[in-house]
């Protein structure tokens, strides 16, 4: 997340703050690297997509550079949702963990959509 982060940081001692920031990707939206509750994010909240700046696969920093698309949810045991990227450039695919702020409408299409478009005929179940 760092490396796609623009560090706005003014002098501590005159009580001001540090804001890191980044531009997403998809729809422009200046992001807070900061969710609402404190927590670091590397996606927008809005549409959910993010920036490949991570090789998830080898670890360390990652040269695509690619647009990460949000393609999924993932529930974990512990019940927290991940959202899961795949990037367009790579194909490389990701996870983290969804905050507080993203979009809900979003979210919730991402989770239902396995159930709305089965792949096999629901005339299926018909017969069982």
């Amino acid at each position: 997340m760092s490396s796609h982060t623009n560090r706005n940081t003014t002098n501590t001692t005159n009580n001001t703050l540090s804001l890191d920031t980044f531009a997403c990707a998809w729809c422009g939206l200046t992001v807070s690297a900061y969710a609402a509750d404190g927590a670091p994010r590397n996606h927008c909240p809005s549409c959910l997509h993010s920036r490949h700046v991570l090789d998830h696969a080898e670890g360390g920093p990652s040269d695509c550079g690619g647009r990460m698309s949000p393609i999924a949810i993932a529930v974990l045991r512990t019940g927290d949702w991940m959202v899961i990227h795949r990037c367009v450039r790579c194909d490389e695919l990701t996870s983290n963990p969804a905050r507080t702020d993203d979009n809900q409408l979003i979210l919730m299409r991402m989770a239902v959509r396995p159930l709305a478009q089965p792949p096999f005929p629901l005339e299926a179940f018909g017969t069982l």
